[in-house]
């Protein structure tokens, strides 16, 4: 596994870069109690190296996008059972675009139906993950497409 803590660099011009943890947000939407899966997919990105905030469950839109404001997350994956995806989604999205976060990725996992995929894509969530998706495939989904530039600061 890819070490995700922080690490010192200095580029050819001399300047110094600390590089920090992946921040993510894991978020529970709608009135969905069961959360076990979200709590081990929080445990998997912990213990990969990055930082996690659980929300807990029964979240709404302005409440997750309030948490991954005030927590300067990365990333944001919100997992989802009930079914209620298509009122949840659409409307964490314009409240990150309403609120100007739109460096932050954002991603799904639990029961989605294939029917849905192109259309929760096309709302800019960069990943959809069901039942049964490997850890480490997640792992590195997040890893591969949280923007760098948010993980460097210069010193």
């Amino acid at each position: 596994m890819t070490d995700t803590t922080n690490t010192t660099s200095t580029n050819n011009a001399g300047t110094t870069r600390n590089t920090r943890p992946i921040r993510v947000l894991v978020a529970k939407p709608g009135l969905d109690g069961h959360d076990r899966g979200a709590k081990v997919i929080a445990r998997a990105l912990r213990d990969a190296g990055m930082e996690v905030i659980y929300t807990g469950i029964r979240q709404t839109p302005e409440m997750i996008v309030e948490a991954a404001i005030q927590e300067d997350v990365d990333a944001i994956l919100m997992s989802i059972l009930s079914g209620a995806h298509m009122a949840l989604f659409p409307r964490v999205m314009e409240l990150l675009k309403e609120n100007d976060v739109n460096d932050v990725l954002v991603a799904a996992g639990g029961i989605l139906p294939d029917e849905d995929l192109p259309a929760i894509k096309e709302m800019g969530i960069k990943g959809c993950f069901g039942p049964g998706t490997p850890l480490e495939e997640i792992i590195e989904f997040v890893r591969n497409n949280v923007q760098a530039d948010r993980l460097t600061t210069e010193v």
